[in-house]
């Protein structure tokens, strides 16, 4: 069975029939599953090196936001309004910023209070 071919109004959502987008969803919830699954088992049962779980957890996250992106928020790379890239790239910056903002503000704390 193929992926969904979904047509698109001007704003990017898909202008298909209802079937057509119940499909879709069941693709992506189909995809996330199976991105995060492996990835669970793998953590539960030591099936990988330290090194290795790291890297399958980096990529199984991309995935998924490769997959929430296209089949849940209806965002492609492709033909996509101004709006919509600068809508994922301010929301990335916020992100960085914060998770960076953390990992500063937690190792400072930890030199100061003598960790290792």
């Amino acid at each position: 069975m193929s992926a969904p071919v979904e047509t698109e109004d001007e704003t990017g959502t898909p202008d298909g029939t209802p079937q057509q987008e119940l499909r879709s969803y069941l693709w992506g919830y189909g995809l996330s599953l199976l991105l995060t699954l492996p990835v669970f088992g793998a953590v539960a049962s030591d099936w990988l090196s330290q090194t290795a779980l790291w890297w399958a957890i980096g990529a199984a996250a991309l995935g998924q936001i490769a997959v929430q992106f296209r089949f849940f928020l209806h965002i492609r790379l492709k033909g996509q309004a101004k709006e919509d890239l600068q809508l994922i790239l301010f929301t990335a910056l916020i992100l960085g910023m914060m998770g960076g903002g953390t990992i500063w503000i937690l190792h400072n704390l930890d030199s100061r209070m003598g960790g290792p």
